[in-house]
């Protein structure tokens, strides 16, 4: 498995999200405030690192593609909505879904698949 240099990050992590929720809300809300991503804890209760790894890319490549559809239909509107995670600086909707686009070819990138595959 690949690690990064912290030595914690493997493949089977990058499975760990909460992206979709984080959309959805936003979209049905004025404003949207949740907690700070718990990576290692997403990780542990998930349970990734036990998982079947056919299962596990199955379930990512239909779950990305789900959300690329879900990313599709969000209301123009909606985009501008006020997101605040924890206590990182408030960000827009808009930002969110780019930054989950940038993060996805990251991952795409540190798994050996190329992002227009």
């Amino acid at each position: 498995m690949a690690r990064n240099s912290r030595g914690w990050w493997t493949r089977r992590k990058s499975f760990c999200g909460n992206n979709h929720q984080q959309f959805v809300r936003a979209a049905l809300a004025d404003e949207l405030g949740s907690p700070a991503y718990d990576t290692p804890g997403c990780v542990r209760v998930q349970a990734v690192e036990s998982g079947a790894w056919p299962m596990l890319v199955e379930l990512w490549a239909s779950y990305n593609r789900y959300l690329v559809h879900v990313i599709r239909h969000l209301p123009d509107a909606k985009l501008e909505v006020v997101c605040r995670m924890g206590p990182n600086a408030p960000v827009s909707l808009g930002y969110l879904v780019e930054d989950y686009v940038r993060h996805l070819a990251h991952h795409l990138d540190q798994v050996g698949v190329a992002a227009g595959s």
